[in-house]
């Protein structure tokens, strides 16, 4: 059975959970397995009384990371599961899309940047009583992100399949999704994104909600 919300986040992002956490059953029996592995993670760990670091990976992140990577410490929060740490990184650095930015916000998170320069910072908050997350664009070895005892949570195939050892993970799950990048500058641009952030967020609020 699905956990009782614990905690509140912002009303916009509420609404934005009510109506993914309706579409549970929009979820492929395909993708479940998949997702099941990252609540197995999250529940063991969780069980143990342990640090659980969940690092989402991606070739640039970029875009797919970055809103895994806000939408898992939000679950986190909302289904109040202590302990959890969340970070992003790629097999490059770039920087966080604005188009992925603006389409977060769209969903209700409040995203403010905090440095500016060609890999800006941003400081994102979902709840009034959450620290916020500080998000931008690095290598997942970057010195900001864990070093080991950490889930490689794989959200694009390019990274999945040219990074086949994540060193010091203690887990590898590959959950990776289709790149908006791809319908950039089409009149399709806005609502692929937006189909993303509730594709990621809808997966990652279940995984989440039946964490035991």
């Amino acid at each position: 059975m699905p956990i009782t919300a614990a905690n509140k986040v912002f009303p916009e992002i509420q609404h934005t959970i009510d109506k993914l956490t309706g579409e549970f059953n929009h979820i492929s029996q395909g993708r479940r397995p998949i997702i099941r592995q990252l609540t197995e993670f999250v529940t063991e760990r969780s069980s143990q009384g342990q640090m659980i670091l969940l690092n989402f990976i991606c070739t640039h992140n970029s875009r797919r990371s970055h809103i895994a990577q806000i939408w898992a410490q939000t679950a986190a929060h909302y289904y109040g599961i202590k302990n959890v740490d969340t970070f992003s990184g790629g097999t490059e650095a770039t920087a966080f899309n604005p188009r992925a930015v603006l389409a977060m916000r769209q969903a209700g998170f409040d995203i403010n940047k905090k440095q500016d320069g060609v890999n800006p910072v941003y400081e994102v908050r979902y709840a009034h009583d959450a620290s916020p997350l500080t998000i931008f664009s690095k290598k997942y070895d970057d010195d900001f992100n864990p070093r080991k005892g950490f889930a490689a949570i794989m959200t694009c195939s390019h990274a999945d399949e040219n990074c086949p050892l994540v060193i010091g993970a203690a887990a590898r799950i590959a959950l990776t999704y289709n790149d908006p990048k791809d319908f950039d500058g089409t009149p399709h641009e806005a609502a692929k994104y937006m189909e993303r952030v509730h594709e990621v967020g809808r997966e990652i609020l279940y995984a989440f909600s039946v964490v035991k």
